[in-house]
């Protein structure tokens, strides 16, 4: 059976290292006793080879194989340009 490719889709925090952004994920998780919705958030470090991200895109990253210590995402493309 094949294995799926997990895609997550976040906003760039940072773009200041050379092909590499830091991608903040957000979503919501339900308390397990009190019910109420809670907002969790995870960076992960994603390789971008062109170095078109900026920070605040909306970009879509997809897992790959590890290409450094922190390094296990790439950048599919990029959803929605930050303004300005």
């Amino acid at each position: 059976m094949r294995e799926r490719i997990k895609r997550r889709e976040g906003t760039v925090v940072s773009a200041k290292m050379t092909k590499t952004v830091v991608v903040q994920v957000d979503r919501l998780v339900e308390h397990p006793l009190y019910g109420k919705r809670v907002r969790r958030r995870k960076r992960y470090m994603a390789h971008d080879e062109r170095g078109e991200c900026r920070q605040g895109d909306r970009v879509l990253i997809i897992e790959s194989r590890p290409l450094s210590r922190n390094k296990r995402w790439r950048v599919s493309k990029v959803l929605k340009r930050a303004a300005g």
